[in-house]
């Protein structure tokens, strides 16, 4: 059986790793190690939590126990897809150069600049970087990168992903021809392994598993709901987790619970929280200084659940979670493999669990292929619990019975009101309206007034008026038309005139002024 030290790693490396605990390689870190310190390229793809981290930080720090950092020029790169990843590989760092006088810089966003530019500017060894923080010093000026001897590319399926080509391009043309690259994966689908061969020089390829496959170790399980209604399914969803969490019991001692959408995260960890779980979200929108602050709590024991998106999925190093829940099926397949493999770390037994709807079973299809093993079925541990209408209940009770859950929903359910229409003027009210105030005016004005303005009977015959079937045409066509007329015919039989404007006064000012008074 091979050994640390059958691997030719400097001495005080092996004294660090046998301080940390480790005597026996994994197959990646048997497999990946020898060719890195001949020099060699290398390609390494290995299941998730089988320490490929180590693969590539043990020879990186014996090749860099010798010669020295120059000021804003760093001897070796790794490039992480995360900013929680890339400080966990500089904790390995820290862990393994503890006997040697080597020196690092983390640039990952959230920290100032200045900080950053002093380590940089000291000279460092080794540079730990997500690509964005590592152009944004480029261009200002504050790094130098014609000093890199080995370069790393840590989950290089994702930091290949279309999103992070150009970047990656520009990065490594910002590098030495000579370099030594090393690329690390638990997956690499052909077409990304094509995009490689343009970064690597003959690599040596490390393989000891094949690719996309879970650890044996991890129980897998899937739950297939069909929501009794549409606007209840995410209720649904967060009843059954809880449920599903519940049946664990004592097995249940900390948990993951993964979700497609930065918003349903934070709405599982409020949810969880107002029914008395311990959870906290992460997720790439929130502060830096709030994510390091709850994966530590997470790592310390402090939280019991940590609901995240895929930016925990990847190379996190939480040793002890005993679940992984997934509360979607996740949109690529491949981010299965590396959400699950958060479980079952280090030889541990894990357990993941996944709540699948009817529109995310195409995504599930993907998934079973992937792994090329069907996920067993899982009972729902609410049973059927979708309300029932009883037989004998009387509509009105049924029609309680089928109230949604949701506020919009009730709103909609709810008894609509008829809701008095808007009139633009006084003189739009309807005829009866409009008979009322005029009597009401006629009684209280003086004497003098009340027979200037005195209307004539509705029913007497006037030039002015239509007959009768025309006005019940009008009535039926709405009632602007009518109270328009009303007021004409108003106007006309009053035979109003304007002080002031002569005898011949035009009738649109009398009928201005008819409706001002009225």
């Amino acid at each position: 059986m091979t050994k640390f030290t059958d691997l030719n790693l400097n001495p005080k490396v092996l004294k660090a790793i046998e301080e940390a605990g480790y005597e026996t390689p994994t197959p990646i870190q048997a497999g990946a190690i020898p060719p890195a310190l001949e020099g060699k390229d290398v390609l390494g793809i290995a299941q998730t939590g089988t320490g490929k981290t180590a693969s590539f930080t043990l020879p990186m720090i014996t090749m860099l126990a010798r010669g020295r950092a120059r000021a804003r020029m760093p001897r070796s790169l790794v490039l992480c897809p995360t900013r929680e990843l890339a400080a966990q590989v500089a904790e390995n760092f820290d862990t393994y150069t503890k006997h040697l006088k080597l020196t690092k810089a983390l640039l990952i966003g959230g920290v100032s600049f200045g900080e950053q530019d002093k380590l940089i500017d000291k000279g460092v060894d080794v540079l730990i970087a997500t690509p964005g923080r590592l152009i944004d010093h480029f261009e200002r000026g504050k790094l130098i990168l014609s000093d890199v001897k080995i370069m790393v590319v840590d989950e290089a399926d994702r930091m290949l992903d279309m999103g992070f080509i150009p970047d990656i391009e520009r990065i490594f043309q910002m590098t030495p021809f000579t370099r030594q690259t090393l690329f690390f994966s638990a997956t690499m689908a052909p077409e990304i392994e094509r995009i490689t061969n343009t970064f690597l020089s003959n690599p040596t390829r490390i393989e000891v598993a094949r690719q996309a496959t879970t650890g044996e170790n991890i129980e897998q399980g899937v739950l297939m709901l069909t929501a009794s209604r549409k606007d209840r399914e995410a209720t649904e969803k967060r009843n059954v987790l809880r449920a599903l969490i519940d049946a664990e019991g004592d097995k249940c001692t900390n948990a993951i619970i993964f979700c497609n959408r930065k918003m349903d995260v934070d709405t599982v960890a409020k949810s969880l929280k107002k029914h008395g779980y311990d959870a906290a979200p992460i997720h790439g929108d929130l502060d830096q200084s709030q994510r390091t602050k709850t994966l530590e709590g997470f790592r310390n024991g402090d939280l019991r659940f940590l609901v995240a998106s895929d930016v925990a999925a990847r190379g996190l190093d939480v040793p002890s979670v005993s679940h992984v829940y997934n509360f979607d099926v996740p949109s690529h397949a491949e981010d299965y493999v590396h959400r699950i493999g958060r479980t079952g770390r280090a030889g541990r037994d894990g357990k993941a669990i996944m709540i699948c709807v009817p529109r995310d079973e195409k995504n599930l299809a993907d998934v079973e292929r992937l792994v090329q093993r069907e996920i067993p079925r899982l009972e729902n541990p609410l049973g059927n619990k979708a309300p029932v209408k009883p037989a004998n209940a009387a509509p009105q009770d049924a029609a309680k019975a089928d109230k949604p859950e949701t506020q919009d929903a009730a709103q909609d359910d709810a008894p609509k009101t008829e809701k008095p229409k808007r009139t633009r003027s006084r003189s739009r009210k309807k005829p009866e309206a409009a008979k009322v105030e005029t009597e009401t005016t006629v009684a209280d004005a003086p004497a003098s007034e009340v027979k200037a303005e005195t209307q004539p009977e509705p029913n007497a015959a006037t030039p002015d008026e239509k007959p009768q079937d025309d006005k019940q045409q009008q009535n039926r066509r709405g009632g602007r038309g009518n109270n328009r007329n009303d007021n004409r015919n108003q106007n006309n039989r009053n035979d109003n005139k304007v002080v002031g404007l002569g005898e011949h006064t035009p009738e649109f000012i009398g009928l201005s002024f008819a409706e001002r008074r009225d």
